[in-house]
């Protein structure tokens, strides 16, 4: 039986962050700081020439810190050309060069995501287990929500009992409606969301579906049953399909971009637990293997520290 749920409580407004954003942002990416933002400071700053040896230990630094073989290739050859056309000469003058060079390479990745044009607008969540997904999925409806978007939540994760009580959790703490369906698969839970969103007017539809490994193949033909399911209900949908990735994976983090990707055609990523790993630069490594459109970071556990990726930002949060 179709059951919706609708919370009687309201998001409590009255706790007001103890730092702005950019101060979050910086705090959040402390420990991938240290381990590249510091140790760059190190190398740069010790008056050292720019010489062989010099790129040698820096390509080292890049890799500790997860920023892939083909992105920490691109960083050194941009890198060199910077040099060359600057006639620099003192390694204290690379930190600036390799900032404005890795803002180059994530900047593609900044794209804001825009849910006009379609009512509703459909986004299918997508991840493996414990990437953060159905964190997010209550993160991005408070988002929307101070956008003044009304929002559906839709229980597709039917495959764990404890995602769907954890759905309801953050639409009792975001005050919207979930929709659940007992005995009932992935997909048909997702139709009826769909159908429900339209007859109420509503203008973002959640959709979470079963986290998964992409090695489990019959798992992820099952998101692309789901992804044809949600066509039959809104011609135009799904508007967008989200991956979320735990940034504590790392290089594990671009298998499941290719995989993903490779199987429902992802539009958008979301990078959790930045605050949680010392390996933010993989972030740099999508974007040289497969860019898609980073739409969000998350840094904490706070329902505002999720918010759009903007390329200048972060790599100024990464050095000090």
């Amino acid at each position: 039986m179709l059951s919706f749920f609708k919370s009687a409580k309201k998001t409590d407004e009255s706790q007001e962050q103890p730092l702005g954003w950019a101060a979050r942002l910086k705090q959040g990416l402390s420990k991938t700081r240290a381990n590249l933002g510091r140790q760059l400071s190190g190398l740069f700053g010790s008056g050292a020439k720019i010489d062989e040896t010099l790129y040698e230990e820096l390509e080292n630094v890049l890799l500790t810190a997860d920023v892939g073989v083909g992105a920490t290739e691109f960083l050194l050859d941009d890198l060199k050309s910077r040099v060359k056309q600057g006639k620099l000469e003192d390694a204290a003058q690379l930190k600036d060069a390799l900032r404005e060079g890795l803002q180059a390479l994530l900047t593609p990745l900044e794209a804001p995501l825009d849910t006009s044009g379609h009512k509703p607008y459909v986004i299918m969540m997508t991840g493996v287990n414990g990437a953060g997904k159905t964190t997010t999925i209550g993160k991005l409806a408070k988002y929307f929500q101070a956008q003044g978007k009304s929002v559906l939540l839709a229980a597709g994760d039917t495959f764990r009992a404890a995602a769907r009580e954890q759905l309801m959790v953050w639409g009792e703490r975001n005050n919207v409606t979930v929709i659940t369906q007992e005995g009932q698969d992935s997909a048909a839970v997702i139709f009826d969301a769909i159908q429900a969103a339209r007859a109420r007017g509503i203008d973002i539809v959640l959709a979470d579906t079963a986290g998964r490994l992409p090695t489990q193949l019959h798992l992820m033909e099952e998101l692309k049953k789901i992804k044809r399911v949600i066509a039959k209900a809104e011609p135009s949908a799904p508007h967008e399909i989200v991956l979320v990735l735990d940034a504590n994976t790392g290089q594990n983090a671009i298998a499941q971009v290719k995989s993903f990707d490779d199987a429902l055609q992802v539009s958008g990523l979301v990078l959790t637990k930045l605050d949680g790993t010392a390996k933010g630069g993989v972030i740099a490594a999508i974007a040289k293997t497969r860019p898609i459109p980073v739409r969000f970071i998350g840094v904490g556990e706070q329902l505002d520290d999720l918010r759009p990726f903007e390329a200048q930002e972060f790599v100024e949060a990464l050095f000090e």
